[in-house]
């Protein structure tokens, strides 16, 4: 661990005040002015934000949502989603304001409290749901990605994004319903090194789950490879 003299120590706090009032950090869920001890949101939001604790009660609203499409082992979010709220202005930032690291901070709340639930104690992969290669480049980072890193450091299991691909761009689909839009998942995601993930309990991580159809197709993609279990971790349930 570095040490500082007390001079270097002052020195490093002026600093600080120095950059915070010239380029003043903010909460981004209300978009209020954080403290120097707050980090990304603000301690009033973080007591505010609609927190599920599907994991610590044993509820299975998550893993409803998937009966009679595919097997999810456990599932779990963070947060209920609703229109005009914390959380949507939260994940609004992340997917389409550049606040990347709202995704890391997330992870690391959910991990660390996953990492005290029996059901995740074996999780061996941490696997997010991709994005397509040309959305991956507009936005420069995929929105999940630090969600799932931090989420995997927690449980000590591996991060993979180089299993599951997604190759089909439904950017352009937004007009077409549903069941025209997922019936074929061969046509959306692809899965490569299977040897990766044989025999392993796989967590996949996405940002909202609302009908579950992007899980599903990712699901039943993975499911190509031998003796796998999955369970799925969101930021938010809609």
């Amino acid at each position: 661990m570095t040490k500082f003299t007390e001079a270097q120590f002052y020195s490093l706090v002026m600093l600080k005040s120095l950059v915070n009032l010239f380029f003043p950090k903010v909460c981004y869920a209300c978009l209020n002015y954080l403290h120097d001890n707050e980090d990304t949101i603000c301690t009033s939001c973080r007591h505010n934000l609609p927190i599920t604790n599907f994991h610590f009660n044993n509820d299975d609203s998550v893993t409803k949502i998937f009966y009679g499409r595919v097997k999810v082992a456990y599932g779990t979010a963070l947060f209920r989603f609703e229109k005009k709220s914390l959380v949507q202005q939260l994940i609004h930032g992340l997917k389409y304001k550049g606040y990347e690291q709202i995704s890391p901070f997330l992870g690391d709340w959910l991990g660390g409290e996953l990492k005290t639930i029996k059901n995740y104690e074996d999780i061996d992969i941490v696997i997010p749901v991709p994005l397509h290669k040309k959305k991956l480049k507009n936005r420069g980072y995929n929105q999940v990605a630090g969600f799932g890193k931090q989420i995997a450091e927690c449980l000590h299991a591996d991060y993979r994004d180089d299993v599951l691909l997604k190759i089909t761009d439904t950017t352009s689909q937004t007009t077409k319903n549903q069941f025209t839009r997922w019936n074929k998942t061969d046509e959306l995601f692809t899965i490569k090194n299977t040897f990766l993930i044989e025999n392993k309990h796989i967590l996949l991580v996405d940002d909202i789950v609302t009908t579950g159809a992007t899980l599903e197709a990712c699901i039943t993609t993975l499911n190509h490879a031998k003796n796998i279990k999955v369970s799925v971790a969101c930021m938010a349930i809609a």
